[in-house]
C-alpha cells in the first residue's frame, strides 16, 4: 500500500470535535464490525487494602487486604476494550497450561470474548501481575513471567491465522514483547489482510523492533517512537506543537513503516497524529484527574480502531481515543472506558 511522499507542515492546532450525532453514527457502524486482536496475554490482579500501620519487621507498610480482583490483561485488555464497543471480538495468542491460563480464559468468556484463538503452551506459565493497591494508590507490582518463544504449538496458531484474520473486518496486533509476536507471525497476518483489504493497526514495542511496513496506523508512546526511530529521546517540549524532535520521529517512523497513520500518545500532553502529506495533529489532554495510567495505552489503540472500522477520519478517531484515555486514567486498575462514557465526555467538552 503507497501512501505517498511525506512533506512537512505546521503542527495543526485546529481543535476538531465531532457532535453527538456523528459519534453515535460512528459507534453505531463500529459495533457491528469484527474485531481480531493478537499478542501477548497476562493475567492482572489486583489486591486492594489500607495502609494503618509500619511492619516491625521492616520500614515497609502493612497491606490489610480488603478484596481481590482479576482481569484480563496484556493484549487482553485491548480485547476487553474494543468489547465495550463491539459485539464480536476473538483474542489469538497463548496461555500457559496452569490455573491462571483457565481464569484468563473463563474471564475472558465471561466478557463476551471469543476465546477461539486461544492456544495452550504447556512449557510456558501464564504471566501473571499482581498489584497491590492501598489507599488508591499502588503499593507494589509482582510479576510472575517467563519470556516465551515460538514453540511446537507455533503452526497450529500459523495455520489458523489465515481464517481468523479473513473473518475479521479489522485486527488489532499488541506487542507486550513477550515473545508471542515475531517477524514471521506478523508477515503472515499483515500478508492475510492486505490479500482480504482488512484494516490492521498495532501497538509496537521496541524491545521487540519488528518491520509493520504498510500497517493502516502505529500508536506507540513518545519514548518508544524516539527508540524504534533510533533517536535520543529529548525532555518534551511545552506546547507539543512546539516539539521539533517529535516532529522529526513522526516523519521518521512513518517513511519507515509506509504507514497510514502514526499515533504517538503524549502522557499529560494528549496525543500527535502524523499522516503522510497532511500536518501533524495535536490533540491535547482530556484527562480531568489522573490515578492509574495503566492500560491506558491499550484503550488508545482499541478507540483509535474502533474509530477507523466505524467509518470515522483520522483525526476524529485521535479525538476518540484521547478521550477514552483521559476516562481509564482517572480510574484505578486495568480500566475500560463505555460507550456511555464516551459520549460523556464528548459533550462535556462541546
Amino acid at each position: 500500500m503507497e501512501h505517498g511522499r511525506i512533506v512537512k507542515h505546521a503542527v495543526s492546532s485546529i481543535h476538531s470535535e465531532m457532535d453527538g450525532k456523528r459519534l453515535q453514527h460512528i459507534l453505531d457502524s463500529a459495533s457491528t464490525r469484527r474485531i481480531l486482536v493478537i499478542g501477548d496475554l497476562m493475567l492482572d490482579e489486583f489486591v486492594w487494602g489500607n495502609v494503618g500501620r509500619i511492619s516491625p519487621e521492616a520500614p515497609v507498610p502493612i497491606v490489610e487486604v480488603r478484596r481481590e480482583s482479576s482481569y484480563p490483561g496484556g493484549a487482553a485488555n485491548v480485547a476487553r476494550n474494543l468489547r465495550e464497543f463491539s459485539h464480536s471480538v476473538t483474542m489469538l495468542g497463548n496461555v500457559g497450561a496452569d490455573p491462571a491460563g483457565e481464569k484468563l480464559e473463563h474471564l475472558l468468556r465471561q466478557e463476551g470474548i471469543s476465546t477461539e484463538g486461544l492456544f495452550t503452551d504447556p512449557k510456558v506459565p501464564t504471566i501473571v501481575k499482581t498489584r497491590i493497591i492501598a489507599q488508591r494508590q499502588q503499593v507494589v507490582r509482582i510479576d510472575r513471567e517467563a519470556h516465551s518463544s515460538p514453540g511446537s504449538g507455533r503452526q497450529d496458531i500459523m495455520s489458523s491465522i489465515l481464517n481468523l484474520v479473513t473473518k475479521s473486518d479489522a485486527v488489532v496486533i499488541e506487542d507486550y514483547g513477550k515473545g508471542f509476536l515475531d517477524q514471521t507471525l506478523v508477515d503472515a497476518v499483515m500478508k492475510a489482510a492486505r490479500e482480504h483489504q482488512i484494516l490492521v493497526t498495532c501497538d509496537p514495542n521496541p524491545k521487540n523492533p519488528l518491520d509493520w511496513k504498510g500497517v493502516a496506523a502505529i500508536k506507540p508512546n513518545r519514548s518508544e517512537a524516539f527508540a524504534a526511530a533510533g533517536v535520543q529521546l529529548t525532555p518534551a517540549i511545552h506546547p507539543a506543537e512546539e516539539d521539533k524532535a517529535l516532529q522529526r520521529v513522526g516523519e521518521i517512523l512513518l517513511k519507515r513503516w509506509n504507514a497510514g497513520a502514526l499515533l504517538v500518545t503524549l502522557s499529560e500532553q494528549g496525543m500527535m497524529l502524523f499522516r503522510p502529506d497532511q500536518p501533524p495533529y495535536h490533540t491535547p489532554t482530556r484527562a480531568r484527574e489522573i490515578f492509574d495510567v495503566s492500560g491506558a495505552g491499550d484503550t488508545s489503540i482499541s478507540l483509535y480502531t474502533i474509530g477507523i472500522v466505524g467509518g470515522a477520519t483520522p483525526v476524529e478517531a485521535a479525538e476518540m481515543a484521547n478521550h477514552a484515555a483521559g476516562i481509564v486514567v482517572g480510574k484505578l486498575g486495568t480500566a475500560t472506558c463505555s460507550r456511555a462514557e464516551l459520549e460523556a465526555s464528548f459533550l462535556g467538552y462541546s
